[in-house]
């Protein structure tokens, strides 16, 4: 590989690197994704509960009413937890793609 203008070569392994990085970062965008989704649902389905609230009474159909709530607790609980990590994670490969770009010149004006 010929060398940049501060002498750096762009080897196989640091392109390897940022190959594996940027495609962690994709499936850390892909698990945010489904978080907000997973996150959303439980909203929507209270939505239509809530509209269609006077075509049933309330203390007619609780017995179907809890375990939804706690389903959909359970969904929002799952998509808080997905939308967190997946942020984290995307923060972590952002960082270490900076600092492969800190060493390597070529590297930052690929990825900039």
């Amino acid at each position: 590989m010929p060398p940049d203008n501060d002498g750096n070569v762009l080897d196989t392994t640091t392109f390897n690197e940022v190959q594996l990085l940027l495609a962690e970062k994709r499936t850390s965008l892909s698990a945010l994704r489904t978080g907000i989704a997973v996150f959303a649902f439980p909203l929507t389905v209270l939505s239509v509960l809530i509209a269609t609230s006077k075509s049933y009474d309330i203390h007619e159909v609780m017995h179907w009413l809890v375990p939804l709530v706690l389903l959909n607790l359970g969904l929002v609980v799952l998509g808080i937890y997905l939308i967190t990590r997946a942020v984290l994670h995307i923060h972590r490969y952002d960082r270490l793609l900076e600092k492969l770009k800190r060493q390597n010149t070529r590297l930052a004006e690929l990825l900039d």
